[in-house]
Formats: C-alpha cells, sequence, structure tokens
C-alpha cells in the first residue's frame, strides 16, 4: 500500500488522533492535584476533537495508504543493503480503520459525557478522566496500527488502562480483585499472541507490516508463504494471533474476566463491552483474516466462538444484576462475531463464495450495530443504578418504565435491537452472522448461533419485564426519578443509532460494514424470526408479574463454576509446582549448593585451626616433625625413584 500523500488531511489527522489523547491523560495524571475540574473539560474536549477528526478521516474516503508517523525500529543487513526490520508507529488508513475509529470515538465521546454526570460526585474524578484519555490513545492505537509491533504495543497499553478503569474504586476488595483478574487472564491471551507476531516474524524475513504480509501469503507466484510454509506452522501462528482475541475479547476458557469488570464505574463497562477493548480482539482478527489459511485453524476459531456465544447465554438467564446480564450479552455477541470470522474462513478454504456477501466482513457488520445499541444499554443501566441509589438487582427494581419513560424507551430499543427484532440495526448484523455460518456448511454452527439467538430473545425480555414492568418492589424503585439531561442525550443518540445504523445513510460511509440483505437464505430468515418469537414470548409469558425468579438453576446461575474449577486449578497447579520448587530449592540450592561446601571448609577450618595454638613447644614440635619428614623422603623415598 502506497505512502499517503503528506499534504493530504489523510495524513495529519491520525497524529492528532494518535496523540491527542495521549497528551490529554499526561496532562491530566501528572497534574490532576492542580486540574481538578478542569480535568474533566481537558479529557471531554479531547474526545470530542477524536471524534471530529474521526469524521474528517472519513471524508478522506479514496486517500488510502499507510503514514509513516514514528520509527524507532530500521535494521538493515550492512552488506545488501536490505531490510532485516522495520517497525514503528504506522497508520493504516482504509475503509476498515476509518469505520472503526468512528465507532470508537463516538462511543468514547458519549461515554465521556455521560460520566459528566455519574461520576460529578466522585472524589477521584481526574483520575478517572485521565485513565480515560489513555484508554482512548491505546485503542486508536489499536485501529490505526500498520505493523503487528504497533499493535502488540497498543494492545498492552489497552490492558493497562482498563486495568486503571475497573480498579477505579480499589478501596472495594471486589474491585481490586476484578482488575488483577482482568489483568493476568489477558497476559495469558498476550503471550500466544506474541509467539504468533514471533512466528510470522521468522516466516516473512522481520516485515510485521500488515499490508505486506497480506501480500505474502496471497503472492501470485510459488513464493508465496501458504505454499512455501508447512501447514501445521501456519495452523500455529494462526491460533497463536487467535489466542490474543481469545483474551481481549473474553472468550472461552478465558472470558471469566469479563463479568467481574462490572465492578469498575458503569461508563467503564459501556467503554469496554461495547466498542473498544472487547470488540479489539475481533478486529484484530478480521485484520489478519488472511493468516487463516488451513481447515484446523478456521474450524477451531468458529467452535469457540460459537461455544462461547452459547455458554454465556446460559449463563445471561439467570443472573440477577443489570450489569451483569449485559456483560454475559457482550459475552455471547463477542462469541457470534468470532464465529463469524471462522465460518467466512471455512466457507472461502471450501470454495463456496457466500450468497448476497457482504462488502464488508460479518464480524464486523455486527461489531458495528452492536457497539451502538451495547453502549446504550449499558449506560441505560447506569442510569438506573444512579437513579435507584445504585441498586443493581433487577428483582429490586420494577415499575421503573412510570417514573423513568426516556430511559425505558432507550432501553427498549436496545433491548430489541439486540434480540434481532426487524428492521432494527440488530436484525441485519445477526443476519449477516447466521448466514455465514449458513454458508460455512457445518449446520452445527447455524443451529448453535440460533439457538444462542433465542437464548438472548429470551433473557433481555426478562430483564426489561422484571425491571421495567409491574410494580416497584423496593424503595429505591418507587422513589426513582428520571436522570438529568446530560445522562439522557447520550441514551437518545444512540437509540437513534440501533434503530438506523445498519441503514443506507447511515452506514454508506462506512464501506468495511456496509450491510446487504442475505439473499436466498429464506432458511436463515425465517429461523431468525421463529427463534426470537419463541424467546420473547414464552419469557414474557413466564417472567410478567413475577417478585422472584420462578427458574432457579444453579448451574447457569454459578457460571458453570469457572471460577471454583479455575480456583482448584490454580491451587492445585500454582500451588503444587510452589512446594516441588521449595522442596527442590532446600534440597539442592539451600543443601547441595549453598550448606554442604560450607559445611566441608569449616571441617577443614577447625582441623587446620588445632596447628595455630599458639604455644612455642608445639611449634617446635612440628618443626621437628617436619625435618624428620624432609629426612626421610631425601634418604629412603627419593633414592628409589631413580
Amino acid at each position: 500500500m502506497p505512502p499517503a500523500d503528506a499534504q493530504s488531511p489523510g495524513h495529519f489527522l491520525p497524529t492528532i488522533l494518535l496523540l491527542l489523547p495521549f497528551f490529554s491523560a499526561l496532562v491530566i495524571l501528572l497534574g490532576h492535584r492542580a486540574l481538578k475540574n478542569a480535568s474533566v473539560l481537558i479529557s471531554v474536549g479531547s474526545s470530542v476533537i477524536c471524534f471530529i477528526a474521526s469524521l474528517a478521516l472519513l471524508a478522506t474516503k479514496g486517500a488510502e495508504g499507510t503514514v509513516d508517523i514514528l520509527k524507532f525500529i530500521h535494521v538493515k543487513d550492512m552488506i545488501t543493503g536490505v531490510d532485516l526490520m522495520r517497525a514503528g508507529i504506522d497508520a493504516m488508513i482504509d475503509d476498515q480503520s476509518r469505520g472503526m475509529m468512528f465507532i470508537v470515538t463516538f462511543i468514547g465521546m458519549l461515554v465521556h459525557i455521560f460520566s459528566m454526570g455519574y461520576m460529578k460526585d466522585d472524589e477521584a474524578k481526574p483520575r478517572f478522566f485521565g485513565s480515560l484519555s489513555l484508554f482512548m490513545f491505546s485503542m486508536t492505537g489499536i485501529v490505526l496500527a500498520g505493523n503487528l509491533v504497533m499493535m502488540f504495543i497498543y494492545w498492552e497499553l489497552v490492558g493497562l488502562s482498563s486495568y486503571l478503569l475497573i480498579g477505579h474504586w480499589y478501596e472495594k476488595a471486589s474491585a481490586a480483585e476484578a482488575c488483577k483478574k482482568a489483568f493476568l487472564t489477558n497476559r495469558i491471551g498476550d503471550f500466544g499472541f506474541m509467539i504468533g507476531i514471533l512466528i510470522l516474524f521468522g516466516l516473512n524475513k522481520g516485515d510485521l507490516d500488515i499490508d505486506n504480509l497480506k501480500t505474502a501469503f496471497f503472492h501470485a507466484n510459488a513464493d508465496s508463504l501458504v505454499k512455501t510454509t508447512s501447514p501445521g506452522l501456519l495452523t500455529v501462528a494462526a491460533l497463536c494471533l487467535f489466542m490474543g482475541a481469545v483474551g481481549k475479547s473474553a472468550q472461552f476458557p478465558l472470558h471469566v474476566w469479563l463479568p467481574d469488570a462490572m465492578e469498575g464505574p458503569t461508563p467503564v463497562s459501556a467503554l469496554i463491552h461495547a466498542a473498544t477493548m472487547v470488540a479489539a480482539g475481533v478486529y484484530m482478527l478480521v485484520r489478519v483474516s488472511f493468516v487463516i489459511v488451513t481447515p484446523l485453524a478456521a474450524e477451531t476459531i468458529a467452535g469457540i466462538g460459537c461455544f462461547t456465544a452459547l455458554l454465556a447465554a446460559l449463563m445471561a438467564t439467570q443472573q440477577g444484576d443489570i450489569k451483569r446480564i449485559l456483560a454475559y450479552s457482550t459475552l455471547s455477541q463477542l462469541g457470534y462475531m468470532v464465529m463469524a470470522v471462522g465460518a467466512v474462513a471455512m466457507a472461502a478454504l471450501h470454495g463456496e463464495a457466500a450468497h448476497g456477501a457482504h462488502p464488508g466482513h460479518p464480524a464486523m457488520f455486527h461489531l458495528y450495530t452492536h457497539a451502538f445499541f451495547k453502549a446504550m444499554l449499558f449506560l441505560g443501566s447506569g442510569a438506573v443504578i444512579y437513579a435507584c441509589h445504585h441498586e443493581q438487582d433487577i428483582w429490586k427494581m420494577g415499575g421503573l418504565r412510570k417514573h423513568m419513560p426516556i430511559t425505558f424507551w432507550t432501553f427498549a430499543i436496545g433491548t430489541a435491537a439486540l434480540m434481532g427484532v426487524p428492521p432494527l440495526s440488530g436484525f441485519w448484523s445477526k443476519e449477516a452472522v447466521l448466514g455465514a455460518a449458513f454458508d460455512s456448511g457445518c449446520r452445527v454452527l447455524f443451529l448453535a448461533g440460533a439457538a444462542t439467538a433465542a437464548l438472548t430473545a429470551f433473557y433481555m425480555t426478562r430483564l426489561l419485564v422484571v425491571a421495567f414492568f409491574g410494580k416497584a418492589r423496593t424503595e429505591s424503585a418507587h422513589h426513582a426519578a428520571e436522570v438529568p439531561l446530560v445522562m439522557a442525550l447520550p441514551l437518545a443518540l444512540l437509540a437513534i443509532f440501533s434503530i438506523f445504523s445498519a441503514w443506507g445513510p447511515f452506514s454508506d460511509f462506512l464501506q468495511a460494514m456496509k450491510p446487504e440483505h442475505v439473499e436466498g437464505h429464506d432458511t436463515v430468515l425465517w429461523t431468525s424470526v421463529a427463534v426470537l418469537l419463541i424467546g420473547s414470548i414464552s419469557s414474557f409469558l413466564l417472567y410478567k408479574g413475577k417478585d422472584s425468579d420462578p427458574v432457579r438453576i444453579k448451574l447457569f446461575a454459578n457460571k458453570f463454576y469457572f471460577d471454583e474449577i479455575y480456583a482448584v486449578i490454580v491451587r492445585v497447579g500454582q500451588d503444587g509446582l510452589a512446594w516441588v520448587v521449595t522442596a527442590l530449592e532446600r534440597i539442592f540450592v539451600d543443601g547441595l549448593v549453598a550448606r554442604l561446601p560450607a559445611a566441608i571448609v569449616a571441617r577443614i577450618g577447625a582441623a587446620t585451626r588445632m596447628l595455630q595454638g599458639g604455644h612455642l613447644q608445639g611449634y617446635t614440635f612440628l618443626l621437628g616433625g617436619g625435618i624428620i619428614a624432609v629426612v626421610y623422603l631425601v634418604v629412603f623415598v627419593l633414592p628409589r625413584t631413580h
């Protein structure tokens, strides 16, 4: 891909998008005590300017290329002059990065504005907004990354900033544990991501530029990596990169951190769970999808995504915390997106062109629509929690429809979009994902995806009916009132996008995600409508007028006991390994290495100390003994040796 014209807006806009949040975070975090309330204005102003810059970047369509902002590694062969390695801050400008940047900056701006009302009484407000700016800097870096070295650096920065945001209320033990859990769980996936990058580094002779890697994989002649590399190594490279997405996008078995991330402030939940951190894994997978060139890699990715979607949907049906229901919903929808990545790769490997294929990727299409209604749902849950005096249990709410009409209608629109009610945006993207699963040739994927859609309709109808309908069950719900305008405005804007984001006027400028109806798939359409009706109607009839949950499935409520299983694994594995290492250390290090030589030297020293008694007669005796020994050697021993 040729470099972008230095005189075009596409050259300086990526620099603004990268550096403005960075300097905003730097100023706030270093001078938060002096700035105080001014830090809020700096952070919010930075987010607004970044959103405007992303809109300007959309207007540069046609000026695609890679902008070299900073080169920090450039190694050449001294003899041939060939590049051995080149890495830096390279901004790749194309339809996909433009579309993703619009989503990240738009959601980020609305979260900043919502936080002005939600966090107004928080004493650590400057630190919170500084961490928000750091998070935005990290996410814009991932979106614009033109090479895998840059992507990995910003990948780690997202992990750091999410750690700071989830643990904002670190005085709470649960928040402190949640941020540590998120950080450590992501490190497992990041280790695999790093191994995958190193494998590609070796295969492509040190060139980790994404566009160059794609060319190397699909070169027209026999020199392509696909033809010259063993399928086993290509599978390992693809699955190692996928490990990074498993950690960041919370796929099984590294999914356990995401529900606990709810311990952070609710705006953080909206930022992490909507279109930013958790979507980074899906974005990365689509960006490097050319690496998925073996059936095993494609089937593994699709299978794990499908399993995660179904597993999380089952967990969500028995949760009582409003934010945890939405968290498991995010897990499920991320599984949908990952399943779409694998399904598209499977269809391509089978040589079957998808009917009515989208100009963009189905996973990115669902990421795009999901961003708006999920951010709106999380901010709506924050409005509910704020109005109910920080109550999060839906069974202690009820009747909020009358007290909070704006929140109710926006929340209902978001719920309908998530369920896939036509003609809302979620319907079209869900159709695209199910269509990709159908085209993959694996009916298990399609049936599991349909079952997940039915469960989504079930648990979201349950949430809406229990929290907003019926009578108020507690005093906090009875005295709930509508949130102020600064919190209601983002809800209204996101509700509009939840309805229309998949329609032409809204989506035409996002070519990488532009929707197109899946034609020739009547099975997909009717199955989608059927599972929607089954899930929503059964849930409405089951939970209408109930004051407690009539269905109690401990396995689902306790999240299939994954946390307990992992605790045992850590206790047995880690503690057992620590016991073995301690035993070996005491035997070999403390015993043979440290104590044994010291004991031998001490014994020798004790024996030789007897020769230094300090008595003249003793020294005379030793002198005489030495003379006798010398005479004996000279007279009797030495003559025999000649």
